[in-house]
């Protein structure tokens, strides 16, 4: 295989915020700059106008440091991190996009004709190099069609868990629902390449293009001209005791004994871009989970599970479990129980910067098992472990406008947030009755 290993950046313009008394606070070496007005990708940049108005910023106000009088706010001449501001994120490339994966739904007919016409624009038309897992291309619908098979010819093709593709493509198209933006974040560890979805499934939350002008869309891409999301992702680290018998030989290689056990401890890693789920199972039993927050016993959960989820994740599992739904934006951690068996065990949201720590109770009657995006599910018995905390690689979602209205229009079009039918109008003979 070859391909682009072209440098993604995310464009961040330094940042500005209001303060507490009014003033415009600037960031990024306390520079005083009003940002400019996030472009989406069917508007042109808002005109400049004389009278003041407040940036847009997705930051709140910058909190007063002196406290009365005499008190004020310790500084840390440590702190190096410098927050972005999410309006303010773009995509740019520092060198053209060369290379292209295309994440297609498995074995879904409505998708042939969409993916076919999406590939030969990419191929004959932008030059690029596209990569395709080896499953799509054996689809009989797609290997039996002789007329495609001239582009076919030209893909890169890799397999799951087989092939590294991190360093090979610079960026990314779905085709389909949800599931295959997950999909694409299970395949990068670490860097993501910028995701560009396509809504051709069922719900379509996290897929914001229509397919019908793709050609147009896949074209601002690949000039820049995109606002992006950062989609924040959980780091997770299971730690299982691995449990094996092991007979001991004597100098002369024979056996002295089956029974002497050796315990070693196996790690795995993954990046979760929705939720971690902790049930109980196949089992009836309540499942006993202790939950610690840095080191610290928070809680026991008792019920059939719990649910540890990003903000993007919030407007899924989490929130069928009675979850709030949280902008992909904030950061933060969601905690949520599934089927609690308690009246006062309520859904928190706690700093993205704690680490998360799972272990099955002491007196837990059975086993538990987790899941990652719904997938690679495994049992966890006694002393295994599950430590969250948020990685430092998220996925870099492209925006149909902007994250703020792309998200409200999912709310809307998908899980139609608030809709009631509008009161009627009270006329004034109404009003003296």
């Amino acid at each position: 295989m070859d391909g682009g290993g072209d440098e993604v950046r995310v464009e961040t313009a330094p940042y500005c915020f209001s303060s507490c008394d009014g003033a415009e606070v600037g960031g990024h070496g306390g520079l005083t700059r009003r940002n400019r007005k996030t472009r989406s990708l069917s508007t042109s940049s808002a005109g400049s106008s004389s009278e003041y108005r407040r940036p847009q910023s997705l930051h709140g106000p910058s909190p007063v440091t002196t406290f009365g009088p005499k008190a004020c706010m310790l500084q840390n001449p440590h702190a190096v991190m410098h927050i972005q501001d999410p309006a303010s994120q773009r995509l740019t490339w520092n060198k053209p996009p060369k290379s292209v994966l295309v994440i297609k739904k498995i074995r879904d007919a409505s998708l042939l004709q969409p993916f076919k016409e999406l590939c030969m624009f990419l191929t004959e038309v932008k030059n690029m190099i596209v990569y395709v897992e080896k499953k799509v291309l054996e689809d009989p619908a797609i290997s039996a069609d002789e007329n495609f098979g001239a582009i076919t010819k030209k893909f890169c093709t890799f397999r799951e868990d087989l092939d590294d593709i991190s360093n090979r493509v610079d960026f990314i198209i779905c085709l389909g629902g949800d599931g295959t933006l997950l999909y694409a974040s299970s395949l990068f560890q670490e860097s993501v390449p910028p995701v560009m979805a396509f809504h051709l499934g069922s719900l379509g939350f996290l897929t914001p293009f229509k397919f019908d002008t793709y050609q147009s869309q896949v074209t601002q891409i690949i000039e820049g001209n995109a606002a992006i999301v950062l989609r924040s992702r959980l780091k997770v680290r299971v730690l299982k005791e691995n449990w094996e018998k092991k007979a001991r030989l004597d100098e002369n290689g024979v056996i002295l004994t089956n029974r002497d056990i050796e315990s070693s401890r196996k790690a795995a890693q993954y990046q979760v871009l929705n939720e971690v789920v902790v049930d109980r199972g196949p089992s009836s039993y309540l499942s006993n989970v202790d939950l610690f927050l840095d080191g610290h016993l928070i809680t026991t959960v008792q019920g059939d599970g719990v649910i540890v989820s990003t903000p993007t994740g919030s407007t899924a599992y989490a929130v069928a479990a009675g979850a709030s739904m949280i902008h992909p934006n904030v950061p933060a951690i969601m905690i949520t129980p599934i089927c609690p068996h308690s009246l006062s065990f309520r859904p928190i949201v706690v700093p993205a910067g704690v680490e998360l720590k799972i272990m099955l109770s002491r007196g837990a009657r059975n086993t538990a098992w987790v899941s990652f995006d719904g997938r690679k599910r495994q049992e966890i018995c006694h002393g295994d472990s599950i430590t969250i905390t948020t990685s430092c690689f998220p996925v870099p979602s492209i925006c149909f406008r902007d994250p703020v209205n792309d998200w409200f229009e999912s709310l809307a079009q998908c899980l139609h947030w608030n809709v009631r039918k509008k009161q009627n109008y009270l006329s004034s003979e109404d009003e003296e009755f």
